[in-house]
């Protein structure tokens, strides 16, 4: 079932998404060639507890950290530790908070020191990708008209997106209908009414979208070793159009 929300639950989940906002800043912030993936969960960590939030990715599912933290050819999902990054590396920052109960949650994907052109090419593409998609966060569209606007983007490009996984309904869950596409035709799908909220997350890969979860059940790679890029924000609708709620 998917929910509206009212103004006061958009006003609690807009405090949760500034706290992924700080979560991000904190992690771009000792984000160097030298310090492992276990380093940017542990800034996330700190910020959660500094603000008095609550995390929404550790322990759900059995997940075993704060953050998300895919490099290279991870896609998503990612589980943080030793992992050292290096000079010339991409890594996703895929995060969330709660705060009274409402949900946010958003990803990033930044370069780690000096980065080939074709990796700062996929990264624009990808944040582009997700900004096509927001602007079409308005009443009366369609979840249809937000995929298509994405997919437009990475298809132009000449890159490729990840079908398996999608975007959500976000709210007093982290995952809530509807589900969210990455593709789509315009027209098509849920009508978009003042009131919902949504995570869209678009995930490009350089190469093939073919992909395998490793053996810790949670890490996607891409089967062909290509690099990945991933960008989400949750998205209220409202009468003056996208309100993006997980932005400093």
């Amino acid at each position: 079932m998917v929910t509206r929300k009212s103004v006061e639950e958009i006003a609690i989940m807009r405090r949760a998404g500034r706290v992924v906002a700080e979560m991000h800043s904190a992690s771009a912030a000792i984000l160097r060639p030298g310090i492992n993936t276990g380093d940017l969960d542990r800034v996330c960590r700190e910020v959660i507890e500094r603000r008095g939030a609550r995390s929404n990715f550790l322990g759900y599912h059995g997940f075993p950290a704060v953050a998300c933290i895919s490099v290279n050819e991870e896609v998503v999902h990612g589980i943080p530790g030793r992992r050292v990054l290096h000079e010339g590396d991409i890594v996703s920052i895929d995060c969330g908070a709660i705060i009274e109960g409402w949900h946010a949650d958003a990803a990033i994907t930044l370069p780690v020191g000096e980065v080939d052109g074709d990796s700062l090419r996929l990264i624009d593409v990808t944040k582009a990708a997700l900004e096509a998609s927001i602007t079409r966060c308005i009443p009366g569209r369609t979840v249809g008209d937000l995929g298509a606007a994405s997919m437009a983007v990475v298809k132009a490009a000449g890159f490729d997106f990840l079908r398996e996984y999608t975007g959500h309904g976000i709210g007093r869950a982290l995952h809530e209908d509807p589900d969210v596409p990455n593709y789509g035709k315009r027209g098509r799908g849920m009508r978009l009414k003042v009131g919902h909220v949504l995570a869209i997350e678009p995930m490009v890969t350089a190469g093939e979208a073919d992909v395998v979860t490793l053996e810790d059940d949670w890490t996607v790679v891409t089967t062909d070793g290509s690099r990945s890029a991933h960008f989400e924000h949750t998205i209220a609708v409202t009468d003056n159009g996208p309100e993006i709620l997980t932005l400093p």
